[in-house]
């Protein structure tokens, strides 16, 4: 039932998911039909940050790979991952992307219809399935369409968490406290469970890739709570945004740019990293160039990559730096680092 073209909420739901990104729209897909399932979005979903991840997913080609994938994935991390998370994943990335393709996402192929890969930072190989420079929009437009199908998918945008219900005595959570975020009305809403699916914390920093409306709202009630939480403190700064002297959310410079050969050069011209080194290696040996050369930013030289893969996988990136008229050279534009990108921390399961 909808009120102002709005869905009115109803008392309880068997289950309540806050967040419309992929996490929040994939557990939907995969709930049981019987459930009554409320979706809620803080904004339009489109203003999910899945929307405006570019570089694509990687994944298992096959079980030869699986040794040096899975140390790559470690030395990206430090040594600090949870081993049996990355094993989960490892295992189940062609599962998850056979899943991904019967809900229509098109990932990038040649000619033959044979899939194409690209690398990316702290991978010794090309695992990473794509499509061109916009992956997040392809696939979150795709589970959203199917998960507007389903009847027993309540989708409510504009709506907020902002509380749980719980009872802290016996440990259960009851249903959450939901603002609309038009009109500024507060209601409590039961349900069996809640799956908190809400993002990161990019939209609190002033230089980030994210949108404003990621500010923390899923790990700010679980420490209300006293649920446990780890690593919130794990920010990862991208290696490469675009430079620009206008303020709002940074434009990102995909790490496949690197990934297919892109070369970053200091103020000399020349080149001062291994570009495909994990991300806050290759950001800090960024920074650190820009103290030498007194910068606020280096440069990132696509000329050693082909115009017509350029163009064929980084459409969106091209146009946006030809909006920002860096064409005085050709594909060789000026980035920086001051960009936060991905918060690294979770709530514990």
């Amino acid at each position: 039932m909808e009120e102002n073209g709005m869905l009115q909420l109803k008392e309880k739901y068997d289950i309540i998911i806050a967040g419309a990104g992929v996490a929040g729209l994939n557990a939907a897909l995969f709930l049981p039909r019987d459930k009554d399932i409320l979706l809620i979005s803080k904004e339009s979903p489109k203003h999910s940050d899945s929307y405006l991840a570019q570089g694509g997913i990687c994944v298992l080609k096959w079980d030869g790979d699986h040794d040096i994938f899975f140390e790559d994935t470690l030395r990206a991390g430090h040594y600090e991952n949870n081993r049996d998370t990355v094993e989960c994943m490892l295992r189940s990335s062609r599962e998850t992307i056979s899943d991904l393709l019967c809900a229509g996402v098109r990932f990038s192929t040649d000619k033959e219809g044979n899939f194409l890969y690209t690398r990316e930072g702290g991978h010794r190989a090309k695992r990473i399935m794509y499509h061109e420079d916009c992956t997040g929009r392809e696939i979150t437009s795709r589970l959203y369409a199917q998960a507007k199908k389903l009847k027993n998918v309540h989708i409510r945008p504009y709506t907020a968490l902002i509380d749980l219900l719980c009872d802290e005595r016996e440990n259960v959570c009851a249903g959450a406290v939901l603002r609309d975020e038009e009109t500024g009305e507060i209601k409590a809403v039961s349900a069996d469970y809640v799956i908190l699916a809400t993002g990161g914390v990019g939209g609190l920093f002033r230089f980030s890739t994210n949108y404003r409306n990621l500010t923390g709202d899923g790990v700010a009630v679980c420490l209300k709570h006293g649920i446990e939480v780890e690593n919130v403190d794990y920010i990862q700064i991208h290696p490469t945004t675009l430079y620009t002297k206008k303020r709002g959310r940074r434009f990102l410079i995909s790490e496949s740019v690197r990934g297919e050969g892109a070369v970053l050069l200091g103020a000399d011209g020349q080149r001062f990293t291994d570009e495909l080194q994990p991300r806050d290696v290759v950001a800090a040996a960024i920074y650190a160039q820009m103290e030498k050369d007194g910068a606020d930013h280096v440069l990132l030289d696509l000329r050693t990559i082909s115009p017509d893969i350029v163009r064929a996988h980084f459409p969106a990136i091209v146009r946006r730096c030809a909006e920002e008229r860096r064409g005085r050279r050709r594909h060789r534009g000026r980035i920086d680092i001051q960009a936060r990108h991905r918060w690294r921390g979770a709530i514990r399961c």
